[in-house]
């Protein structure tokens, strides 16, 4: 990565929770971030002004449903024409709620594979050549039930496969110039909206290695180890889930 100027770092989904956390870490280190956000305006502008106030002009929001056709290529348009430069991408952006079989149609299908591969790919398509001119670095947020998958969530755990897949592809299709690579959460800021009840939630962290959830500062830390500290690392997923995969 040329370190001449300072770093340029788009975090899709960056206005709240591991995305929010992504973007912290990556300014702390001394990038200028895009926050992207699709539905969360206030929260992306909050951290935006957060930032701001500890370096000016270092961070700014754009708004994009990733999942439209042409969005992708007009997030680039908005992020090269400010900054005429790209150093890393960070696709973060995710939906996640089950889909049993039987269930499965066609607004999830577009709303699974649109946030979780559809978006990674057509948005790192668009900035490819950005990217290859500054030797910088993709980084993807897939899932550990990407290769596991999780039971109620075939679609979800479909889209994240893909997107582990196309980790691999495009480190092929864009060395040497830049580095693609994957990081995979294990239990990792529970969702929101209470989809995974407590006791399940107990389970889980009983059945990892370490016996305690992971951080956001966890995800974060690792993304900005291959985006800063990793020149001889690609194609790879590495796994952030206190050893849970070893033995699912």
């Amino acid at each position: 990565m040329d370190k001449q100027d300072t770093p340029v770092i788009l975090i899709t989904g960056a206005a709240r929770r591991v995305g929010a956390e992504i973007a912290r870490t990556l300014h702390a280190a001394g990038a200028n971030v895009v926050l992207h956000y699709r539905s969360s305006g206030g929260d992306a502008d909050a951290l935006a002004d957060a930032l701001n106030r500890v370096r000016p002009g270092s961070a700014w929001t754009a708004h994009a449903d990733l999942q439209e056709d042409g969005a992708p290529e007009a997030l680039a348009d908005a992020v090269l024409a400010r900054h005429g430069r790209l150093d890393a991408l960070v696709n973060n952006a995710s939906s996640f709620f089950p889909t049993p079989l039987g269930t499965i149609d066609a607004a999830a299908w577009s709303n699974l594979i649109g946030s979780n591969l559809k978006g990674p790919l057509f948005l790192s398509q668009a900035l490819a050549p950005a990217l290859r001119a500054a030797r910088g670095a993709i980084v993807n947020i897939v899932d550990i039930h990407a290769e596991r998958p999780l039971r109620h969530y075939p679609l979800y755990c479909a889209a994240k496969a893909g997107l582990l897949g196309l980790t691999r592809a495009l480190a092929v299709e864009l060395a040497p110039e830049v580095r693609v690579n994957g990081v995979s959460p294990g239990a990792v800021d529970w969702p929101e909206d209470g989809q995974i009840a407590p006791a399940e939630q107990d389970r889980i962290v009983r059945h990892t290695l370490l016996g305690h959830s992971g951080s956001p500062a966890d995800i974060a830390r690792t993304v900005s180890f291959l985006v800063f500290d990793a020149p001889y690392i690609t194609g790879q997923i590495l796994a952030v889930d206190g050893g849970r995969s070893a033995h699912l």
